[in-house]
C-alpha cells in the first residue's frame, strides 16, 4: 500500500498556529501572577480559556445549561468555545429566555 501525501493546507496550518500561540499567551499570564493568584481561566484577546481540571458540573454547566441561551460557551479544558445543545435542543426554551432577558 502506497501512503498519499497530504496537501498543505494552509487554512488548517494557521488556525493551528493561532490556537497554540493563544494557548501559550493564555498559560504566560497565567504563569506570571504570583502562585496564590492563579485561577488558570480566563480570556485572552476575547477568547475564553480554562485550563482547571473538568468536573462533572462543569461539564454539565457548559454543555447542557438551561439557564442561558447562549449557544456557545467557554471549552470545559483548553482555549476556545463549546456548544451548549440545550438551546439547540429546546428552541422554545430559548426563545423564553431571550425575553426574560429583554425584560432585565
Amino acid at each position: 500500500m502506497s501512503r498519499r501525501r497530504k496537501k498543505f493546507d494552509a487554512k488548517s496550518f494557521a488556525l493551528g498556529v493561532a490556537v497554540i500561540a493563544l494557548t501559550g499567551a493564555a498559560l504566560s499570564e497565567q504563569l506570571r501572577k504570583p502562585q496564590e493568584e492563579r485561577t488558570w481561566e480566563g480570556q485572552i484577546l476575547g477568547v475564553p480559556y480554562d485550563f482547571r481540571a473538568p468536573t462533572p458540573e462543569r461539564i454539565r454547566e457548559r454543555m447542557w445549561n438551561p439557564n442561558t441561551s447562549s449557544i456557545f460557551t467557554p471549552h470545559i479544558f483548553g482555549v476556545g468555545w463549546t456548544i451548549n445543545f440545550y438551546p439547540l435542543v429546546h428552541p422554545k426554551s430559548r426563545n423564553e429566555a431571550e425575553r426574560e432577558l429583554s425584560r432585565v
